[in-house]
């Protein structure tokens, strides 16, 4: 009778876990359950259309506004581009000849000096050849309108391939420009805090380090990730949420892709583990997408135009080839109550994200980089917009 009173005990047991697991893997399926309960009954919803804002462009990386008339983006092949009240110009602000753009890399990051609007200063990122290897430098300019000027190199040598790049720009609420690295297919150095493989890091806007950075005289602020290409804070917050590609097999598992919440010093895990796994001292993904979305870039939508996405966190998908919405919790900023892919995007790879002065959501395609199925008049920006 013990014995078969252990056995049943061990067959309770062993249902016990595969349960829990089971709830772990289905995890993500139970949010989209609580999205479809939650998101379609608000009363501040508004109709909202989407439209072409520009096309005929080569891979459209990266955007941001210096003012309510006037875009800025950058062409993963090297151009600076403009686009003045809803006119593109034909001649590129800028073209950077050293850009190495044969895989993923190119002219990537490009974002506003907090003091904009005094001093004009816009930062770049892209990748060049630098002898036998290739490597990302940061690079600041005064924007005098019809041109760039003063050029100076904030930051070198960081790491590059024709995969696993990087590399994002974002200066946070604290002032300080944030840069993301990929691994660079080195990935046992995103575990090296001495390296910038696999990192996000944090820097003044003149290049140099941080006092108060969580490792003395080093400009890593996290480290233990692949390749993250989007980044944003909750507004009104310190609360940093970013992107971040998983393995593609030769790596890993395929899929694995994470949002993350960044903290000071936070160790994310790549490449000792990743998907849903966790290490004691590592950081767990706050949301895991197998299948791969290949998430692109991150934003939080800050303005009330498009009521129902308020402080909302959108992400372009690249292999996912869609804009993923994340809603969070309002009493706890790092804890995701939902999220939908929104079914009216339907361009194909979808890679920046960006809010407009006017309220609109604006967002490029990347049709044209050698992996998706370019379309007549690729790429495209496009934009949401209050109907």
């Amino acid at each position: 009778m013990k014995t078969i009173n252990r056995k049943f005990n061990f067959i309770i047991v062993l249902v016990f876990i595969f349960n829990l697991n089971f709830v772990s893997c289905k995890q993500i399926e139970k949010k989209e359950e609580i999205k479809n309960e939650n998101i379609h009954n608000l009363s501040d919803t508004v109709n909202y259309k989407i439209e072409i804002f520009a096309e005929e462009l080569y891979v459209p990386w990266s955007i941001v506004f210096t003012g309510a008339d006037r875009m800025l983006f950058t062409e993963r092949s090297g151009s600076l581009r403009v686009i003045q009240d809803g006119k593109l110009k034909a001649e590129p602000l800028k073209i950077i000849e050293e850009v190495s753009s044969e895989g993923e890399e190119g002219l990537m990051g490009l974002a506003l000096d907090p003091d904009y609007k005094n001093n004009k200063l816009i930062y770049l990122s892209y990748a060049y050849s630098n002898g036998n290897k290739m490597e990302v430098k940061v690079v600041r300019y005064k924007d005098n309108g019809n041109e760039l000027s003063d050029e100076k190199i904030i930051l070198d040598n960081l790491p590059a391939e024709r995969y696993h790049a990087g590399c994002r720009l974002k200066f946070g609420p604290d002032n300080k420009l944030y840069i993301t690295t990929g691994d660079a297919g080195d990935r046992k150095l995103a575990q090296d805090i001495n390296s910038t493989y696999g990192k996000i890091l944090r820097i003044n806007s003149d290049g140099t380090i941080p006092s108060d950075n969580p490792f003395p005289d080093n400009p890593v602020w996290s480290y233990g990730h692949r390749n993250s290409q989007g980044i944003d804070w909750y507004p009104g917050t310190d609360i940093m949420y970013s992107t971040e590609h998983g393995p593609s097999g030769f790596d890993g598992p395929g899929g694995g892709d994470e949002v993350n919440v960044i903290v000071k010093g936070g160790n994310y895990g790549w490449p000792v583990v990743s998907h849903r796994e966790s290490n004691e001292g590592m950081i767990s993904p706050l949301l895991e997408f197998t299948p791969a979305v290949a998430p692109a870039s991150g934003m939080f939508y800050k303005s009330d135009s498009l009521p129902q996405f308020k402080n909302n966190f959108f992400f372009g998908c690249l292999r996912g080839t869609g804009i993923m919405r994340v809603i969070t919790d309002e009493k706890n900023h790092e804890r995701v109550l939902s999220f939908e892919k929104l079914s009216d995007v339907n361009y194909g790879r979808i890679r920046e994200i960006a809010e407009g002065p006017d309220g609109a959501i604006y967002f490029s395609t990347s049709n044209r980089d050698g992996r998706g199925s370019v379309r007549n008049g690729d790429d495209k920006i496009y934009r949401i917009i209050k109907k």
